[in-house]
């Protein structure tokens, strides 16, 4: 059983962190920026035009103060929390981290989807 960097345990027949893996987290990645943005327009429609709220505590008073501070804060933050995991991709735990960041900004995105449904229909 060989144990290096691309693959963990090559002579079980498992091989985890390959190219492969990584172009297929690397979209994941993406996604997940891709995904935060846009729950941060919709969030700024819902709040202007609909007086929704946010749900994040943390900025939850941003969003009715500045909205470009609020997409900037908002952007910043994700963005360097994917970069620390992207960063540590041969850990485990940060590739579950990623798979359960997009997972959930899937799940807001069915949420603001739903809205726009109860809102417009």
């Amino acid at each position: 059983m060989t144990l290096d960097h691309t693959s963990r345990w090559r002579g079980r027949g498992l091989a985890v962190g390959t190219p492969e893996h990584f172009r297929w987290l690397n979209g994941i990645a993406k996604w997940v920026l891709l995904l935060n943005l846009l729950d941060g327009v919709f969030t700024l429609i819902w709040v202007e035009y609909f007086g929704a709220g946010e749900k994040n505590v943390m900025l939850s008073d941003l969003v009715h103060t500045s909205a470009l501070m609020f997409m900037l804060v908002k952007l910043t933050l994700v963005s360097l929390g994917i970069l620390f995991l992207w960063r540590n991709r041969s850990n485990a735990f940060a590739v579950i981290c990623l798979f359960f960041a997009f997972f959930s900004y899937y799940l807001v995105l069915l949420f603001h989807i739903q809205y726009s449904a109860t809102v417009f229909l």
